[in-house]
């Protein structure tokens, strides 16, 4: 029995962004429990290597590096990033006192949505434009006539591809805010 579209793509992408909400407030939880607190404080640093890690994927894509393999690239880039944003969310806890770090926070939220929808939005369209070839041809159309017939389906697929140009704006705004944010850390540290 096919399940439907709730159960297939709606569900698991509430289910991954819970869970990683869940793990974030259980692991901040335990940090305070244990007296552990200041653990939090440094996990923004091997968080913001594991995101900055996870973007071998986009070097592999645009072929600036040659090693993996793409399909495994992406499983890397989807892992590191949610480890790397738990992490941060545990580095942030509810300890955020100045506008900056929410700002960079509510950046990589913003971006991880994004990623998320973009996978799903694009597995599904790819599966349906998938099934619907695959029927046009148990008809009996000919290559041409699928064509045709999923000639706007197919248009319609090309530019959800295109929700990068949406995703990558949003990556670099969490970039600038995080970097904005690092160098704030630097500057009012204090050194002594």
């Amino acid at each position: 029995m096919e399940r439907s579209l709730l159960h297939r793509e709606v569900l698991p992408f509430i289910v991954i962004f819970g869970v990683l909400m869940l793990a974030t407030a259980i692991s901040d939880a335990l940090l305070h429990w244990f007296d552990m607190t200041w653990i939090g404080r440094w996990l923004g640093i091997p968080g913001t290597l594991l995101i900055l890690i996870s973007f071998l994927y986009s070097l592999r894509k645009r072929k600036i590096i040659s090693f993996g393999k793409p399909k495994n690239m992406l499983t890397l880039h989807e892992t590191l990033t949610l480890l790397g944003a738990l992490m941060i969310l545990v580095h942030a806890g509810i300890h955020i006192y100045t506008i900056l770090p929410w700002l960079a926070l509510l950046a990589m939220m913003i971006n991880i949505i994004s990623g998320m929808t973009g996978k799903y939005l694009l597995d599904r369209s790819r599966r349906f434009l998938a099934d619907k070839q695959a029927y046009y041809q148990q008809q009996g159309m000919n290559h041409e006539e699928v064509e045709r017939q999923l000639f706007w389906d197919a248009t319609t697929f090309d530019l959800m591809k295109k929700w990068r140009v949406v995703h990558l704006p949003l990556s670099l705004a969490f970039a600038v805010l995080g970097i904005a944010h690092m160098l704030s850390i630097f500057l009012f540290w204090q050194w002594q």
